[in-house]
């Protein structure tokens, strides 16, 4: 524990904000697990570790913060409640009137695009952060709206918009992602970096500066996945080799997240082979499994397709066309399609383990295609979709 504590507190260290993220990752996973199995025997145990994780996280800043009157924040066992303690949180909620404008019974567009969800129990750094990710869901006129005024709300309780601690994710581009606060209220942001590293996961041995640009945007999709797959309590897979008959919700099904990550980067190093062997057809059929491995990352409903999400979901899907038309060109009959609209349109196209959903988009049409249809020198590979219940 002595050396986390040096590490979490060393001043512009990417690998500092990565152990950060990870501990608040892995400290939301134990809490939800508890909730799930609340006569599970390692409970007390686990206890003890949240309350490590806590004292690394949110260290004491003064002897004062350690010993504050009982009669302010300490409630006697004997009258100490759930309701008393909800209560003392929302207290101390600066962002009370976001928790409250962010809510989706009094705004049709959140309900729509992002389903039912309640925001309770959560810190201001916590609810900032979850209103930030729900916001990378919505298409970008809404988020835009919704990031505007999350902003202002968060100035009118005195915060202000920060971005110099900003956690920084690898890719090809600098970009902010969304912003994070200082002053009343200290909240970390989000942003894409050329110098940020990847996840340790994904190389495995090779060297970045030895990929193509191509495999090195996918190094950098496939680090930014894992990072949300620990981070976004919301996120659920489709990946049919992991689980075919429903989404699975890594929150609820932790064994999932491990699961996941290691098809993904088995299929990262599958397309770094055939890379390697310049067989164009090759390369294809590996593109494909990765851009599926991709995509099969989705919320419920499925982030709109407008959003940061099915932005970030189409730049492996862009690679897969580029890869289409190499083999193209050299003489291949390739047909590439990705799978969209009326269901019952393409249902012919897709495989018998598409996935029905009663919440989101429009009954009867696709919701999000996971493994497009392709059909390469007569060969077919049927596609996969996500589609909203027509029923």
């Amino acid at each position: 524990m002595q050396h986390l504590s040096e590490l979490l507190v060393i001043d512009n260290s990417q690998i500092a904000k990565f152990l950060r993220s990870s501990l608040h990752g892995l400290e939301a996973s134990l809490k939800k697990t508890q909730e799930q199995f609340p006569q599970d025997p390692g409970t007390d145990i686990c206890n003890k570790v949240l309350q490590e994780l806590q004292n690394l996280l949110q260290p004491s800043s003064s002897d004062n913060a350690t010993n504050q009157s009982q009669d302010t924040l300490a409630i006697p066992k004997e009258h100490s409640s759930l309701e008393d303690t909800q209560h003392i949180k929302s207290e101390q909620l600066k962002l009370s009137s976001l928790q409250d404008a962010f809510d989706p019974e009094k705004d049709k567009d959140l309900i729509k695009y992002l389903g039912n969800f309640q925001l309770q129990n959560l810190q201001d750094s916590e609810l900032w952060e979850k209103i930030q990710h729900k916001i990378l869901r919505l298409p970008k006129e809404i988020a835009n709206t919704w990031r505007q005024r999350a902003l202002k709300l968060a100035q009118e309780a005195q915060a202000e918009e920060d971005i110099s601690e900003n956690l920084q994710l690898p890719f090809r581009k600098n970009e902010e992602i969304y912003s994070g606060l200082k002053g009343s209220i200290q909240a970390q942001g989000l942003s894409l970096s050329e110098k940020a590293s990847l996840d340790l996961q994904v190389l495995q041995g090779n060297r970045y500066e030895d990929l193509s640009e191509d495999l090195k945007l996918l190094a950098c999709l496939v680090s930014i996945c894992i990072y949300f797959v620990h981070r976004e309590r919301d996120l659920h897979h489709a990946l049919e080799t992991v689980y075919k008959f429903d989404t699975m919700s890594f929150d609820s099904n932790p064994e999932q997240r491990t699961k996941y990550i290691e098809a993904l980067k088995e299929r990262f190093q599958r397309t770094l082979k055939a890379e390697e062997s310049g067989d164009s057809l090759m390369v294809l059929k590996a593109w494909i499994n990765m851009d599926e491995a991709i995509n099969s990352l989705v919320f419920v409903p499925p982030a709109d397709s407008d959003s940061w999400w099915g932005e970030f979901k189409k730049q492996s899907r862009r690679i897969l066309i580029g890869k289409s038309k190499k083999a193209k060109e050299e003489d291949h009959d390739v047909r590439i399609q990705e799978l969209s609209g009326v269901y019952a349109d393409i249902h012919n196209l897709s495989s018998g383990s598409n996935l029905a959903l009663k919440v989101g988009g429009i009954p009867g049409e696709v919701q999000a295609c996971l493994r497009v249809y392709a059909r390469i020198n007569q060969e077919k590979f049927l596609g996969r979709v996500i589609y909203r219940s027509s029923k």
